[in-house]
């Protein structure tokens, strides 16, 4: 059985290490702390792509630990950078595996809100929306909020 508050008040917001995604953490838990909820941070990471003899291997399972450990470790050090070690309102932190927006819509099921950066690590600079934020706001289970930089 899943907790009422679970389910209504949670907030999840994704988190890649970029300035965009730092700002849609504090967001998020400024917005967690007005309406009493609880933030999930969420960060995506994936198998890199390594190429042999006769195609595509895969990793061991200890790089594959290596990589989620690390994809761990610098979420909860943005997330530290972003509202400090004690934020006022509950965050959990996970890394999961998966593309970015894949992982983030699955997050997302049964939240109340799915907060984004505008743009990412990734892609080009130049667009005003980049493409996880996009298919995002296309494809989400919930509302979700795009928080535009301070340059955008």
């Amino acid at each position: 059985m899943v907790d009422q508050r679970e389910e209504t008040d949670r907030i999840v917001v994704g988190v890649d290490g970029s300035d965009s995604s730092k700002q849609a953490v504090r967001w998020a838990v400024r917005q967690a702390e007005v309406t009493r909820g609880a933030v999930e941070a969420v960060t995506a990471w994936e198998l890199p792509q390594f190429h042999g003899a006769l195609g595509w291997l895969p990793p061991s399972s200890s790089d594959e630990g290596a990589l989620q450990a690390r994809a761990q470790q610098e979420l909860a050090r943005t997330v530290e950078e972003a509202v400090g070690p004690r934020p006022p309102a509950e965050v959990r932190a996970e890394a999961r595996y998966g593309t970015p927006a894949g992982v983030l819509l699955h997050a997302a099921r049964g939240a109340a809100l799915l907060v984004v950066g505008s743009r990412g690590l990734g892609g080009f600079t130049g667009l005003l929306l980049g493409s996880v934020a996009q298919h995002c706001v296309q494809n989400a289970p919930c509302p979700v909020l795009v928080v535009r930089g301070e340059d955008g």
